[in-house]
C-alpha cells in the first residue's frame, strides 16, 4: 500500500487539479443518487397516494385566533386527488443511521389505549375517512417498518371504563393501507385535520355527562387547532349538537359532519380518532398531563366566551360594616329548587333567610335552553343546590363566584366532592359544602331511625347502584334547617366582598399606588 502513496507524492503539480476535479464529480454523482433514493423512499407504490411523514403542528392555546395566525402556526400539505407529485413540504423522520445508511426510525404507536377514560388514535399523511356503513379511517402506513394491514378498533367516546355508558356507542376502525382501490377515491379534499368522536353513551342523559363525557374532552382535543379542524360526530343525537351550537362554533370554523350518515370519501392530511383526557376523573383536567397545559380555568373561560357571557368577576361588594351589619349592596344568589328528586321542601323559608343575609334570590330549575340559562347563571354570584347535575352550571359563574353544594343524607360526601368540589376548585370557583343531618332528610318519614339507612348508610351502598340510588338519590328530599345553614351564606357573601378588596388592590397596583 506504500507504493501508490509514493507515486502520488511524485505527481506533477498540474495533476492535482485534474485529480480534485475527478473527486468532486464522483462526490456530486453520489449525492444526487442518494437524494433520488431518499425521494423514492417517501413515495408510495400507488401513484395516487402521497404521505406526509410528520406535520409540524404547533399547538395554540389562545382563542379565538385568526385564520392568518393559524396558517402561520402550522404546515399542512394539501394532497390533491390523483396527484402523483411529491409535495414540497415533507418532514422526514430523524433517527439513527443503519448499516445501509438508512435512518432507523423508531416504530411509533398510532393508537394510545392506555388511558382509563378514553382511547385515542392519531395519524398524519394520506387519511381517508368513510362514515356511513363502513365506519373506517384509512391511513397510509408510516415509514417505520412494514405495517400494512395493522388496524385498531375503538369506541371514540371518553368513558370507556363504564361498560353501560358505551353500550350504544358504535365502533370505528383505523387501518393502515397502501392501496385504497377505486372505492377510496377522494370526493372531498381538505387541508385541515379531522377529529372523529362520538356523543353517544350518557351524553344527553344529564348536564353533567354532557360536559364530563364530551365537552371537556372535546375542548382538550379540538382547542389546540384554533378553529382549523373538521369535526365528524358519530352516534349523533337529534338536537344535541344544536343545544351546544355556540360551543361547537367556537371550536371549529366548519359545519359539523354527521359521521354515521356521511357516505362521501373525505381526505385529510391528519386525523384524531377519539377524545383526549388529561385526567381520568370526570369534569376535571390535569394541566401537567396536557401537552398544551390546559386547565379547568381555561375551559370555563372558553365556555363563557363561546356563549357570550359578559361577567368575568362577581359583584363588587364592600366588606360587612362594623358591628356585623350588612351594606345595602346585594349579591345575587341562584337557588336551584329541583322539581322532582332531591328537591327543597321549604323553598320560601330558604328565600326569606337568604334575603335577610343580603342576597337577591333567583329561584329556578335548570333549563335545556343553554344559551338563555347560561346568561342567568352568569348574572349571579352564588349558585346553590342539592347534589345533582344542575350544579354543573357552575361553569357559567363568574370566576371567583361561589357554589354551595347541599349534600343529601347517606354518606354521599365522596361522590359530592368528586363530581363538584374538585372541579369547582380547579375552575377557581369558591366552594362551600353543607351536609344535611337526619332531621333535614325526608327519609325520616319513610324509614325508622333503627333502619340501616340511618344506622349504617354504607351497607346500603354495598347493595349496589340500583338500591343506593333509589333510596338516597330518588326517594330523598331536603327540608333545610335555615338557622343551621345561615353561616354558609354569610361565608359566601364574605368571599364575594373579598373579591372587591382584591380588585381594589389590583387597581392600585396597575396605577402604581400599591
Amino acid at each position: 500500500m506504500a507504493k501508490p502513496f509514493r507515486n502520488l507524492n511524485r505527481a506533477k503539480p498540474q495533476s492535482y487539479g485534474v485529480g480534485l476535479l475527478v473527486v468532486f464529480i464522483l462526490v456530486s454523482l453520489t449525492y444526487v443518487t442518494m437524494s433520488g433514493t431518499n425521494k423514492m423512499r417517501i413515495s408510495l407504490a400507488n401513484s395516487q397516494l402521497v404521505q406526509v411523514v410528520d406535520v409540524n403542528y404547533t399547538s395554540i392555546k389562545s382563542y379565538p385566533s385568526t385564520g392568518k395566525e393559524a396558517a402561520e402556526k402550522e404546515k399542512v400539505v394539501v394532497v390533491e386527488k390523483n396527484s402523483s407529485a411529491v409535495p414540497e413540504e415533507v418532514f422526514l423522520p430523524t433517527g439513527r443511521t443503519g448499516d445501509q445508511g438508512v435512518p432507523a426510525v423508531e416504530k411509533k404507536p398510532i393508537c394510545d389505549l392506555s388511558n382509563r377514560k378514553s382511547d385515542v388514535c392519531e395519524a398524519a399523511g394520506d387519511v381517508r375517512i368513510v362514515g356511513k356503513n363502513t365506519r373506517m379511517v384509512y391511513v397510509a402506513p408510516p415509514p417505520d417498518g412494514n405495517r400494512e394491514g395493522e388496524s385498531w378498533t375503538i369506541k371514540p367516546y371518553a368513558r370507556k371504563w363504564d361498560v353501560g355508558s358505551g353500550g350504544s356507542v358504535r365502533e370505528v376502525t383505523l387501518r393502515l393501507v397502501n392501496d385504497y382501490g377505486d372505492d377510496g377515491r377522494c370526493a372531498v379534499n381538505y387541508s385541515i385535520p379531522a377529529l372523529v368522536f362520538a356523543i353517544g353513551g350518557w351524553s344527553g342523559i344529564n348536564f353533567f355527562h354532557d360536559f364530563g363525557d364530551v365537552l371537556v374532552p372535546l375542548f382538550q382535543s379540538a382547542a389546540p387547532f384554533s378553529g382549523e379542524v373538521q369535526l365528524l360526530v358519530a352516534n349523533n343525537k337529534p338536537g344535541w349538537v344544536q343545544k351546544f351550537r355556540p360551543y361547537f362554533d367556537k371550536l371549529s370554523r366548519y359545519p359539523v359532519i354527521e359521521f354515521d350518515e356521511d357516505d362521501a370519501v373525505r381526505c385529510f392530511p391528519r386525523v384524531t380518532l377519539g377524545l383526549r383526557c388529561s385526567s381520568i376523573e370526570d369534569f376535571q383536567m390535569e394541566p401537567a398531563k396536557s401537552p398544551q397545559g390546559y386547565s379547568m380555568v381555561d375551559f370555563a373561560e372558553f365556555t363563557r366566551s363561546a356563549f357570550g357571557l359578559p361577567r368575568k368577576r362577581p359583584t363588587l361588594l364592600p366588606e360587612p360594616l362594623v358591628g356585623g351589619e350588612q351594606s345595602t349592596a346585594k349579591a345575587r344568589l341562584m337557588l336551584i329548587a329541583r322539581a322532582k328528586t332531591r328537591r327543597f321542601t321549604n323553598v320560601e323559608e330558604i328565600v326569606r333567610m337568604a334575603e335577610g343575609a343580603g342576597f337577591e334570590v333567583v329561584v329556578t330549575e335548570a333549563s335545556d335552553d343553554i344559551a338563555k340559562f347560561s346568561r342567568v347563571v352568569n348574572s349571579c354570584d352564588v349558585l346553590m343546590g342539592v347534589h345533582g347535575s344542575a350544579l354543573t352550571n357552575m361553569v357559567f359563574l363568574p370566576r371567583g363566584g361561589v357554589v354551595i353544594q347541599v349534600v343529601p343524607w347517606g354518606k354521599l360526601d365522596w361522590i359530592a366532592g368528586h363530581y363538584f368540589r374538585d372541579p369547582a376548585k380547579q375552575m377557581e370557583v369558591k366552594y362551600l359544602e353543607y351536609s344535611i343531618n337526619e332531621e333535614e332528610t325526608t327519609l325520616s318519614e319513610q324509614y325508622p331511625r333503627e333502619h340501616a339507612v340511618f344506622k349504617d348508610p354504607m351497607s346500603v351502598h354495598h347493595q349496589g347502584w340500583d338500591t343506593f340510588s333509589r333510596i338516597f338519590l330518588k326517594e330523598q328530599n331536603v327540608r333545610l334547617n335555615v338557622t343551621r345553614f345561615r353561616p354558609f351564606l354569610d361565608r359566601a357573601r364574605l368571599f364575594i366582598s373579598q373579591q372587591h378588596t382584591q380588585a381594589q388592590d389590583l387597581d392600585l397596583d396597575q396605577r402604581g399606588g400599591g
